[in-house]
């Protein structure tokens, strides 16, 4: 049954998952919340953090963790086919269908409004896993309890990566992703 549900709840972020990796977050945030038992948001911020890491689609990558996480190896296969899935049935549709109706009005209306929706979506995750990363947004309760659940070394350890990105513009991106990996060992540690 867990392997049945796992496939469903990756379909449907999948299917409504809308301008790519980025914009499966808030599916999954609302997933942990569901299942805290297959993971949790705290897992989720890590399997997003190894996913922006690794070669390949982000939402493929964070679909095989937390896949693995629930079920072990099935669970991954099981969780990366059903978030794939639904692009691959999309496009075949939209490629038998694209000749018949590429100059529709209402298709192009439908395009120009998935976009600000795609932007809506990869924003909300972008903030989100910007304050469960900064934040410790369950401790919060108060204005005053905001800044004692703040995380100042990920917050100083973020404004000294962002301020190198500024002033070391060519020097790779790996190297920053490498160093922020780096540091949050050390941190943990």
């Amino acid at each position: 049954m867990t392997l049945l549900l796992c496939f469903w709840e990756f379909f449907k972020t999948g299917l409504f998952a809308v301008g790519g990796g980025l914009a499966t977050i808030p599916f999954l945030q609302e997933m942990a919340e569901k299942h805290p038992d297959w993971f949790t948001r705290e897992e989720l911020t890590s399997f997003i953090a190894v996913s922006e890491s690794t070669p390949g689609p982000i939402g493929i990558n964070i679909a095989t963790y937390a896949g693995y996480k629930i079920y072990g190896p099935l669970g991954s296969v099981i969780c990366t086919f059903a978030l794939v899935l639904p692009s691959f049935l999309v496009i075949l549709l939209i490629a038998h269908a694209l000749n018949k109706f590429k100059s529709s009005e209402i298709v192009q209306g439908a395009f120009y409004g998935i976009r600000p929706a795609s932007t809506a979506l990869i924003s909300c995750a972008i903030l989100t896993t910007f304050f469960d990363v900064l934040v410790n947004v369950s401790a919060v309760t108060s204005v005053r309890s905001f800044f004692d659940a703040i995380d100042y070394p990920a917050v100083a350890l973020f404004a000294v990566i962002l301020t190198a990105a500024a002033i070391f513009k060519k020097v790779h991106p790996i190297v920053f992703i490498a160093a922020g990996a780096l540091a949050g060992i050390i941190f943990k540690m």
